[in-house]
């Protein structure tokens, strides 16, 4: 008998990802189309179902090998009926995903947000693998985070657990942060958070910097500007740095007192600096971690890269859908 497979789809602002994978979590095919948000996104649906219909005709396969389609996208989730409460990017508003994905696939759709997917793909068969009890947080354009406990994702009362981006790190005068409230960690730990850091630091101090050699040149800086001037030593950079993995040390720790996990994965693209990250956000986190706590937890960078989603999703099918069947 031929081994059914599983979809996962991650939607982004600019692209969606999609993968077909097997029971085992491995990635059969993957590929990705951009996101049409013309008129209010109302057309992403019907992309994602053309596209997997014709990914089945290209690979010459039965749509009857499909278990049925696992879907992550920015904003909360309405549990209840898989709807998108609000993704602005996206232009959504209430947006009832899981009912016309269906209707345009034929196939059972579940849905969750695109950082709790990421994490149950570290779950499963990335950097989290074989811990229960594990925080995602992912350094990207924002900052978004999942938190796993029993192997099983939180997602709160009204779907909004998880938002680590939104815990408040500066609490007086802190930077507006798009979620209409100030001072989030999202607007210090997130490369833009950093850049915008790094700018603010450049006026505050008055020491030579390869930093300010670029911006003055470029006016613009990047989060991996600031990581690489670090490593070689730049006193402002490091600086920077160290005011970064403060907040996100800070609130890390005061998330695991709470929860007690035994992995916290670092993902997005803030995370491909490595050690330069993650040896310095050690330290602060263990000074601010219950010692207990800060014992049974490892600190690790995610492994699976912009394949967590689809991976994530496809899991989702596996517990949700197979198990009923």
């Amino acid at each position: 008998m031929d081994e059914k497979w599983l979809v996962g789809v991650d939607i982004g602002g600019t692209t969606i990802k999609m993968a077909v994978v097997n029971l085992h979590g491995d990635i059969l095919y993957s590929w990705e189309i951009s996101t049409d948000i013309r008129d209010k996104g109302q057309y992403i649906p019907l992309t994602i179902a053309k596209s997997i219909d014709q990914k089945l005709e290209e690979i010459n396969q039965p749509k009857k090998r499909l278990i049925g389609i696992g879907i992550g996208a920015p904003g909360p989730v309405n549990m209840m009926d898989g709807s998108i409460e609000m993704a602005v990017n996206l232009g959504w508003d209430h947006f009832p995903l899981k009912e016309i994905l269906e209707r345009e696939t034929g196939l059972p759709v579940v849905v969750d947000n695109d950082a709790n997917i990421a994490a149950i793909g570290e779950m499963w068969t990335g950097a989290g693998k074989g811990a229960k009890h594990l925080i995602c947080v992912t350094l990207g354009t924002g900052v978004g985070g999942g938190i796993i406990i029993n192997g099983e994702i939180v997602h709160g009362i009204n779907g909004a657990g998880g938002e680590i981006g939104h815990i408040i790190a500066v609490p007086k005068n802190g930077s507006p942060c798009n979620c209409g409230k100030s001072g989030c960690l999202e607007t210090i730990a997130s490369a833009t958070g950093i850049v915008r850091l790094a700018i603010a630091t450049l006026s505050s101090m008055n020491c030579n910097s390869k930093l300010r050699e670029y911006f003055e040149e470029h006016q613009t800086l990047t989060s991996k500007l600031v990581f690489d001037a670090a490593s070689e030593g730049d006193e402002l950079a490091k600086n920077v740095l160290q005011q970064v993995t403060e907040h996100l040390g800070l609130a890390l720790a005061n998330l695991a007192n709470g929860l007690n996990p035994e992995k916290i994965v670092i993902g997005g693209g803030v995370s491909k600096a490595g050690d330069a990250l993650l040896i310095p956000l050690k330290e602060e986190f263990t000074l601010y971690a219950f010692p207990r706590v800060a014992q049974g937890v490892e600190l690790v960078i995610a492994a699976l890269g912009n394949n967590a989603g689809v991976i994530g999703g496809s899991w989702l099918v596996k517990e949700r859908l197979l198990k009923k069947a």
